[in-house]
């Protein structure tokens, strides 16, 4: 198999470009390419699936023990022909500033992954080499397969970045990607816009593809053969039960940030995965015996959510119902009483829980988190300790005191509060919890839900 992980110098030097630009050169020349993410990020994986037409997965050696990210890694590349993992921010940076761990080098090392490194080269010319050289010797335990060079219009600035790289390191350079509008994915105040929001995604996918075949050497890239790092190729050791609860998924424009194997994992225990649009859908699905309402951009899209006064009215019914209901991030502002939006206007939303947001024009929270249990709830018992990831632009402007059975460390601020308000059988928080760190919290959930079923109902 082929396998490579592409990262950058820093964020914001193109290699989310060059990742898709690759993944898509590769893909049109017949291969069955398998994305990746190091580290927490949605967006990108939306846009890695659409290009490759296969679920991205996230790897993070923070959220997920070294064995979990193997066994990720393992099972999403057993029948493909190439991987390729995009890092996240620069190649070494990490949770902390005096180690590895978090990093997309402590990945590369763990799966034994040569590097594609992306330097932003718009404004630079031998200056370029003095970088290269850096990231080259700083650790000598990575391989470097290559050096794709973003934002090089022309032959000539290309020729200079040549030679003067040629002259002081031993890593061959793979090509360049000019400037170029039909390969701008637009952003926003999270990042990138998402993939579900693409209204011509073949167009897209033909224009990366095109630049990765005019201007990158995806014949050398063709010749990097994935070798494990003495560990067997992992096997999920936990059958596949026969689905036996239905849990509806939110899936639209305004709803999308999931981990693809929290999916997986409830798909292990049991769970037939229903999704539905609160956009677009007038109903919910028949015969759910749950809810997971997952993050994404709601408040772009809250007059819409708005009117669609059935789907409020029976997601309101669902709760109210008994069964259970997880809502993360976007999916808890989804629950609450209203939003207060950055123009002012306050949209009232599903009132299941008593909760009103406001946006903000700042981060609130941004970077991991660990929760502990402070009691019983729908994920798992008192004590577990799980990890996630925390990034919103809302915060709670007025709530009651309602129960919450979260205690949290922010890692890099070393904040502590409590959080994850639950209410009866409706668990709702703006941490992204990621069920492959501990995956008795998709057992839990799907055990929920099948204990809310009818008795008749179980008997069948």
């Amino acid at each position: 198999m082929i396998a490579i992980l592409v990262a950058g110098t820093a964020s914001g030097v193109g290699k989310t470009t060059a990742a898709l630009a690759i993944m898509a050169g590769l893909r049109d020349r017949g291969l069955s390419v398998q994305p990746f993410k190091c580290g927490p990020d949605f967006l990108d994986t939306g846009h890695h699936s659409a290009i490759c037409q296969r679920p991205a997965r996230n790897l993070d050696t923070w959220m997920l023990t070294h064995e979990a990210n193997r066994e990720v890694f393992a099972h999403a590349t057993a029948d493909a022909d190439v991987a390729i993992i995009e890092g996240m921010m620069g190649l070494f940076d990490g949770v902390a500033g005096e180690g590895e761990a978090g990093s997309s080098a402590e990945i590369a090392k763990l799966l034994n992954v040569p590097i594609v490194l992306v330097l932003d080269a718009s404004k630079s010319a031998r200056s370029v080499a003095a970088i290269v050289k850096g990231f080259e010797t700083f650790d000598p335990e990575l391989r470097f397969a290559g050096l794709v060079l973003n934002g090089v219009n022309s032959n000539d600035h290309n020729r200079l970045l040549e030679s003067a790289i040629c002259s002081t390191s031993t890593i061959p350079l793979l090509g360049r990607i000019p400037t170029t509008e039909a390969l701008a994915i637009p952003e926003r105040h999270l990042g990138l816009r998402t993939a579900e929001e693409e209204t011509a995604i073949d167009v897209r996918r033909a224009a990366f593809a095109e630049i990765a075949q005019r201007y990158l050497d995806l014949d050398r890239l063709m010749q990097l053969r994935h070798e494990p790092a003495g560990w067997q190729t992992y096997q999920h050791t936990r059958p596949t039960l026969q689905p036996h609860v239905r849990y509806g998924i939110a899936r639209d424009c305004a709803f999308s940030f999931y981990y693809e194997d929290n999916l997986d994992l409830l798909r292990q225990y049991g769970a037939e995965l229903v999704p539905f649009s609160p956009l677009a859908d007038s109903h919910l699905p028949s015969n759910l015996d749950g809810l997971y309402l997952g993050g994404g951009y709601p408040e772009l899209y809250a007059k819409q959510l708005s009117a669609n006064h059935t789907m409020l009215a029976e997601v309101c019914a669902f709760a109210a119902s008994g069964k259970p209901v997880y809502a993360e991030c976007g999916g808890m502002l989804y629950l609450g009483q209203s939003v207060l939006l950055a123009d002012g206007r306050k949209v009232p939303l599903a009132g299941v829980l008593p909760l009103e947001f406001e946006m903000t024009d700042h981060l609130v929270h941004f970077g991991y988190v660990e929760a502990t249990f402070t009691r019983d709830c729908l994920l798992g018992p008192s004590g577990t300790a799980v990890r996630g990831h925390s990034f919103h632009y809302s915060k709670i402007s007025e709530s009651p005191s309602l129960p919450t059975v979260y205690q949290l460390r922010y890692s890099l601020s070393g904040r502590t509060e409590p959080e994850g308000f639950s209410v009866n059988n409706v668990l709702a928080s703006y941490v992204h919890l990621h069920f492959g760190g501990n995956p008795s919290l998709a057992k839990n959930l799907v055990q929920r839900a099948a204990a809310a079923k009818p008795a008749a109902e179980v008997s069948r």
